[in-house]
């Protein structure tokens, strides 16, 4: 499985690159026929600076942004990214200003909340969303009710992948898509047509990474 792993880079910035790796995999909610290494651009810092860099441009001159919420992990660029927005030029809209980056947690009925002295950061606040994928939507919609819940205004939602299976209201700003990768799909776990031929699963996808079957 490993051995037929390539990368996919971003053309207007070859130094951006996910690693692809194809075959059988599960989450608890569908099945996909290629796992997607996203781990380097949030924990290489180099690398995370330069994410950053490219999901701020649609931001830089014309939205106001108070807070980014960082969610699977994407801590790093967040920062990297507020930074960027505040060191912009002239015609950064931002420029002066202070923005926080924040990250919910989860309760005991895995209901994403934030702590008291957090809330206030989001409330009547402009907000962006950081998340590092959206493939089912479940991520995204889970932050998407807790920022409305505490009053988040959403002025933006920025992915390092969107597979594009899901329409928002929101305008999604992500650095890779579905068309990067050729034959990318989502299948719904009964609707499969590799457990259909038999297939056995490689792996399951859990959080940051992938457990061999």
């Amino acid at each position: 499985m490993k051995n037929k792993t390539f990368t996919v880079t971003l053309t207007k910035n070859p130094s951006i690159g996910m690693d692809v790796i194809p075959g059988h995999f599960t989450t608890s909610h569908f099945h996909a026929n290629h796992y997607l290494d996203l781990d380097n651009l949030k924990t290489n810092s180099s690398v995370a600076r330069d994410v950053a860099k490219e999901l701020a441009l649609p931001y830089l001159t014309s939205t106001l942004v108070d807070t980014i919420v960082c969610m699977e992990g994407t801590e790093v660029i967040g920062a990297y990214m507020a930074e960027e927005l505040l060191r912009g030029g002239i015609s950064a809209i931002n420029r002066g200003k202070e923005i926080h980056v924040v990250t919910p947690i989860s309760n005991v009925n895995r209901k994403l909340m934030f702590q008291t002295n957090k809330q206030e950061l989001i409330a009547d606040r402009s907000v962006v969303v950081l998340v590092s994928s959206i493939s089912s939507g479940i991520t995204l919609n889970s932050a998407l009710d807790c920022l409305s819940y505490y009053g988040g205004k959403i002025v933006g939602v920025s992915a390092l992948f969107n597979a594009g299976s899901i329409q928002y209201d929101e305008e999604i700003h992500s650095l890779f898509t579905n068309k990067d990768i050729v034959n990318y799909q989502l299948f719904r776990p009964h609707d499969c047509p590799m457990c259909r031929e038999g297939r056995k699963l490689d792996a399951i996808i859990v959080h940051d990474g992938y457990i061999r079957i």
